[in-house]
């Protein structure tokens, strides 16, 4: 594991070099030497350092590499432009540095600690390269309900420390209470987020920057459900008895959330609200604690953070072209640009769940999961899968169809990195399905 850390931090001296697409290849290089070296396992394996990882910490790794190195090709104006490329590459290498550390410790406060730090270069990301002077007051949203949330989290951990003298999680053995429950999972069920504790997302994903949309789409999101995953490890007895009430909020949510997303007028916001509702359901997978629910949340949050972050690229390619994300601008790009169509076409199908893609297999998981919770919850699922339905045909008719916006008459050609960009998330979302027995080694 140890490996992986050092060879990004020797990285970090090719920047000086002005090695932009080399460092790219350089990740997607290390990308395929350890994914075909290191070993998918239910228990931590290439332990150094109290690092290591199991099937979900290298899943959760992996899909960090993969969408860093799509940042990379996502921001051709930062280069382009010559926009503080150098420090916007050393951005990204520490988030990437953070972010392996925090799937790959084995200590709870180890988790906390490059949790919270994770937030920091998405912070620069936003600011630094954000879009509206309205950055400012998301970053404060994300920061400040992060760490309001996390607060209870430090504390429940400095008390596990005193009384269990450990804080590896498999060392962990406490008595729980009501109190400690709601530590230990309100941080992470902000971070996903939950329904209700969502309004920073929506802020954080219009102001950011691609990058900083693809990260917290792709991989930010899914810490939350790593953090629930690593904590019931302890706590699931204790779980069983308040687990329902999130649950009943989170199917409440995704219906909510799926009127919310027909009434958008921004693309990058209706792409961040259908990410609320998707991760509502991964939420009540993970809270069920059954072996569906559990299987079903890993395969649905790799699948999300690659639809979502596609979709994202989709609505900056087109935002590049006519400096406006709102759908009565960015209307009947099917005649201006029409090779574009059939990217928006799959993706948009993806987002509901359409054969043969990797979110159709985490929903089925989780809808066999929540039915046999509860048979009651047939009619949220019901819906809420309607109206996710909804929003993406929603999206996708209102882009590609309609009179074309006067002021415009010509957009230019897509080059081949935004087409390459497209399909490096469309393929592994729809090929990964496949091997989809690999996911449930870790159960």
């Amino acid at each position: 594991m140890m490996s992986i850390i050092m060879s990004l931090f020797l990285l970090i001296p090719m920047l000086y070099f002005n090695c932009w697409w080399f460092i790219g290849l350089v990740i997607m290089s290390l990308f395929f030497y350890f994914m075909n070296s290191l070993w998918f396992l239910s228990f931590y394996s290439s332990l150094s350092y109290s690092f290591g990882g199991d099937m979900i910490s290298m899943c959760m790794i992996f899909l960090s590499f993969w969408i860093i190195f799509l940042m990379l090709l996502a921001s051709g104006s930062v280069f382009n432009t010559f926009n503080y490329k150098i420090e916007f590459v050393l951005v990204n290498l520490f988030l990437l540095l953070f972010l392996i550390f925090s799937f790959s410790t084995t200590n709870l406060f180890l988790f906390y600690l490059f949790f919270e730090s994770s937030l920091i270069p998405t912070l620069f990301l936003i600011y630094g390269w954000g879009y509206q002077p309205e950055r400012l007051s998301a970053g404060y949203y994300l920061l400040f309900y992060t760490l309001f949330a996390s607060l209870p989290l430090l504390i429940c951990i400095f008390y596990i420390m005193n009384f269990n003298c450990s804080t590896f999680y498999n060392l962990i053995n406490v008595n729980c209470n009501f109190y400690m429950y709601i530590s230990l999972i309100l941080a992470f069920m902000v971070s996903m987020p939950m329904i209700f504790t969502h309004f920073w997302l929506p802020k954080a994903h219009v102001e950011a920057p691609v990058s900083g949309s693809m990260i917290l789409a792709g991989v930010l999101l899914k810490l939350g459900g790593y953090g629930l995953f690593r904590v019931f490890l302890f706590i699931n007895d204790y779980g069983c008895f308040f687990n329902y009430f999130w649950v009943s909020l989170s199917l409440y949510g995704m219906l909510l959330v799926g009127v919310l997303c027909l009434s958008q007028i921004d693309i990058k916001s209706l792409i961040a609200y259908s990410s609320v509702a998707h991760m509502g359901l991964v939420l009540c997978g993970i809270m069920t604690m059954n072996f569906w629910g559990l299987m079903g949340s890993l395969v649905m949050m790799i699948g999300h953070g690659l639809c979502s972050s596609g979709l994202f690229c989709l609505a900056n390619i087109n935002y590049e072209r006519t400096s406006s994300r709102s759908f009565f601008i960015n209307k009947g790009m099917l005649t201006l640009m029409p090779s574009l169509s059939m990217f928006w076409f799959i993706l948009c199908s993806n987002n509901m769940a359409s054969p043969p893609s990797f979110n159709l297999l985490g929903e089925i998981m989780l809808m066999n999961s929540i039915m046999s919770w509860s048979s009651f919850s047939f009619m949220f699922l019901a819906t809420a899968s309607f109206f996710s339905c909804c929003y993406s045909i929603y999206l996708y008719s209102y882009v590609q169809h309609g009179f074309v916006y006067s002021g415009f008459k010509s957009l230019g050609f897509c080059n081949i990195r935004e087409y390459t960009l497209i399909l490096f998330h469309i393929l592994p979302l729809n090929i990964l399905v496949l091997k989809s027995d690999i996911f449930v080694f870790w159960l």
